[in-house]
């Protein structure tokens, strides 16, 4: 399942990480783990923040997924399922064949 996580990073962690030289290492093994088809990092709401698109296994996968940024970079974070624009076709096409589909007698 495609997902794309909104991840606001919390100030006065990412501060001493960064004061300490740890934040690169700590956000990039995050994304080692994660492995995002995407990811972009810009500045919201005053505060450091990314938006990655991960590819969740399962549900359970969303602990796995959501804690690192919780734990170590004492982030907020928003965890939406999403989809490409094929997958979008493919579920278009599906409602159309289920509309299609003669009712129940």
């Amino acid at each position: 399942m495609r997902a794309l996580l909104e991840i606001d990073l919390d100030t006065e962690t990412t501060n001493k990480l960064i004061k300490d030289g740890t934040a690169a290492q700590a956000i990039q093994q995050i994304l080692g783990q994660l492995k995002p088809e995407a990811s972009y990092f810009h500045a919201r709401n005053g505060r450091r923040s990314m938006v990655l698109i991960v590819d969740l296994e399962d549900e359970p996968s969303v602990v796995t997924t959501c804690e690192p940024f919780w734990v170590q970079l004492g982030a907020e974070v928003e965890l939406y399922p999403c989809m490409n624009a094929d997958d979008l076709a493919e579920g278009l096409k599906r409602l159309a064949a289920a509309d299609a589909s003669p009712a129940p007698a």
